[in-house]
């Protein structure tokens, strides 16, 4: 499989590298997270002269004998090298027993630079800090966004890899796959192994035909306002014996193993956190087609997932905004950095583009306010609102 240099997150590793903290990378499960941990050890064997590198991958069976905490202490342990710069790095650190004492050994003896990765259903972000008793620092890996899908297949015509993007997403594994069909097959298949293995599983959930109706009722309203009860009440229309605490749970665990992304509402001019009608944002948009299917495309809700998705990559807190009943799709907050966004797919007609642009113009404060859509031109402004072509602020070009 061809593999590019996903230098957004290799940054992140470089910058948190000689820090006290057990650094572990996360996010949904085949997104890259052990590709990235092996780019990262051929970056440290060209930078670091003193480096000592001890690296457990616990998916080759080379490594199946230390799959307990003596073992594995005892194998680092031999390695260690007093006069060097030591870099522990393990991959899927679930599959050894009891893996938690046996890493906080490691941290507590500050002998050791700490990277691990490992299933979602053993290092879910709720989880992390109840495992680990030092200090840990998250890389949240994302699938590719549309920048490394166009460096990935090198293709320089923006408009057109926008439209393969798209419908293909980012699960780079899916790449290797020449047909649509075969790469959505590949998608379905993570999805469910995500949903089997790292919830049902972990959680030992029972009524696993309860979990999936959830999940398709999820894909099926990204981008859309929800509550709990709603959705408990829709199931128990159809017949299906549930509550909203189950569903509240199983929602949870959704989000926890990253498959999908809560996103909570606030209220514009009061400046506090409304307590109902969430978003949930799925981790890539392909997983919506290769489960659901590609008849009923609806471009507008996949277009708003992408932006969700881009804004928590860059690091910005995502919530929806509320304005004397009118909707924004998005306040992007970053520090002293906010930014409020509409997404929409064609703005062409003049009522359209008025449309989407009065929630902006209701805000009074002096932060920015764009338009986000499928233009195909380059930025410009419209009574002071920014009106930017999709494919370029996925770019980051804007």
């Amino acid at each position: 499989m061809k593999l590019i240099e996903r230098s957004f997150y290799l940054d992140k590793l470089k910058n948190v590298m000689g820090t006290p903290d057990i650094k572990v990378i996360t996010g949904v499960r085949r997104c890259g997270k052990s590709k990235l941990m092996d780019a990262f050890i051929e970056w440290i064997k060209e930078s670091v002269m003193d480096a000592n590198i001890i690296h457990i991958n616990f998916n080759l069976f080379e490594f199946d004998s230390i799959k307990t905490t003596l073992a594995l202490n005892s194998y680092v342990e031999e390695r260690y090298q007093k006069d060097k710069t030591n870099f522990l790095l393990i991959d899927e650190v679930q599959l050894c027993t009891d893996f938690e004492k046996v890493i906080n050994s490691f941290h507590a003896s500050e002998k050791y630079d700490i990277y691990i990765t490992g299933s979602n259903a053993f290092l879910l972000s709720s989880d992390l800090a109840t495992l680990f008793t030092g200090r840990v620092f998250q890389i949240k890996i994302f699938p590719f966004s549309f920048s490394e899908y166009q460096k990935y297949y090198n293709n320089s015509d923006v408009e057109k890899a926008f439209d393969l993007y798209a419908k293909e997403g980012g699960m780079a594994g899916a790449f290797v796959y020449k047909s649509l069909e075969e790469k959505y097959a590949y998608i379905k298949d993570v999805f469910d192994t995500l949903v089997i293995r790292d919830i049902v599983q972990k959680y030992k959930i029972k009524n696993g035909l309860l979990l999936d109706k959830l999940n398709n009722f999820l894909l099926d309203n990204i981008s859309t306002e929800v509550s709990i009860r709603k959705i408990a009440d829709t199931l128990t229309s159809n017949k299906e014996n549930t509550n909203h605490k189950t569903i509240g749970s199983y929602l949870n665990y959704l989000c926890n193993a990253f498959a999908f992304y809560k996103v909570r509402r606030y209220d514009i001019r009061g400046k506090k956190y409304l307590a109902s009608q969430d978003k949930y944002y799925l981790a890539d948009h392909s997983f919506r087609y290769a489960i659901l299917g590609t008849k009923n495309m609806d471009y507008g809700r996949v277009y708003e997932n992408m932006v969700c998705i881009e804004l928590l990559r860059r690091g910005y807190e995502v919530y929806t905004g509320v304005l004397y009943k009118k909707e924004i799709d998005f306040v992007a907050i970053k520090q002293s950095e906010k930014i409020y966004i509409q997404v929409r797919d064609d703005i062409s007609p003049t009522e359209t583009l008025e449309r989407e642009v009065t929630p902006l113009l209701s805000i009074k404060d002096a932060y920015p306010k764009i338009l986000i859509a499928r233009t195909r031109h380059e930025k410009y402004l419209y009574e002071g609102v920014s009106i930017i072509n999709l494919a370029d602020f996925l770019l980051n070009k804007e």
